[in-house]
């Protein structure tokens, strides 16, 4: 596809974003091109092109890898057969179900549940898209207590009730890069004034693990709290973070320490005995780490539970 206008290349990601949010909630029923065009009001030829253009993955390729990390977080998390995961994820039988995730980690679903065995706990430092063996059992144990050690020095977690939250955000998918994401919605903010409103944050919501999902496909939304009416302009669109119980950790942090503050407190979360909530975590800001004396973030962590 030619290098499109920028206008038409931001209306087009604004339609995409619109099918992503659609395949998230619908991804044990049918999602077959004819469908999910009409989400983005393209023909299906048209769609199916753009569509490649915006993520570099087929529809069916995309569809496929987000069943596959959805039921890799099930078979982590929840104790339901496997039969049961596999038509949850949109899967006609297992023996496809089966295929289609070997190929994508290595391992079939049940060596897979052994090497993340859920008594242990929910989220690990070790754990790898590949089927990758984990270390000793002392050696593992040694790893989660270190990491819980870190985490009551460094956290203060609470549970909250959360109001809704409104939101104006822009999405990014990978990890690398993310820094423009921030600009974007900054630069927005700042044309808007919206910013020198004392209650605004800055945040950030994720939709993917990279626990399951490869760092370049990690899709999330950063976003700005606001009360303030706005109109939907170039990326900016409307997000809402539904009220409920969270699972809040105050950190204050380097850049490099927030795949372990994330780790530590998922940690929390299973030695307390909470469970995760199908709702998606997110960070919200309290400062600009630039002007910290240690070029720290002073950060909320939010995991939404049952």
């Amino acid at each position: 596809m030619r290098i499109l206008d920028k206008e038409i290349e931001i209306d087009y990601k604004n339609r995409i974003n619109r099918v992503f949010e659609f395949i998230d909630e619908n991804l044990g029923s049918d999602l077959s091109l004819s469908t999910v065009s009409e989400i983005a009001f393209f023909s299906p030829y048209h769609f199916h092109r753009v569509f490649k253009f915006i993520t570099e993955e087929t529809l069916n390729e995309y569809i496929t890898r987000r069943r596959i990390e959805k039921s890799a977080l099930e078979l982590k998390h929840k104790t339901i057969g496997i039969s049961e995961i596999s038509t949850n994820c949109g899967f006609n039988d297992n023996s496809s179900f089966t295929r289609a995730f070997k190929k994508y980690y290595g391992v079939n679903p049940t060596e897979f549940r052994k090497q993340n065995p859920n008594r242990f706990s929910k989220i690990r430092q070790l754990e790898s898209k590949n089927g990758q063996e984990y270390p000793d059992y002392e050696k593992y144990i040694c790893i989660v207590n270190n990491h819980k050690k870190w985490t009551k020095m460094n956290a203060n977690i609470e549970i909250k009730e959360t109001p809704e939250l409104s939101l104006a955000g822009v999405t990014h998918i990978g990890i690398n890069g993310v820094e423009n994401g921030f600009e974007k919605l900054i630069k927005w903010a700042n044309s808007k004034a919206l910013l020198k409103n004392p209650e605004a944050k800055i945040g950030r919501v994720f939709y993917d693990s990279i626990k399951v999902t490869a760092p370049d496909k990690v899709r999330m939304s950063i976003f700005l709290i606001t009360n303030e009416p706005f109109e939907v302009e170039g990326e900016i669109n409307k997000l809402t973070i539904n009220k409920g119980k969270c699972i809040v950790g105050r950190f204050e942090i380097t850049s490099n320490e927030f795949e372990k503050s994330w780790t530590g407190l998922f940690i929390w979360m299973n030695e307390n005995g909470y469970k995760k909530s199908t709702e998606n975590p997110f960070e919200i800001y309290h400062n600009d780490f630039r002007e910290h004396p240690e070029n720290k973030f002073i950060v909320d962590l939010y995991i939404p539970i049952e």
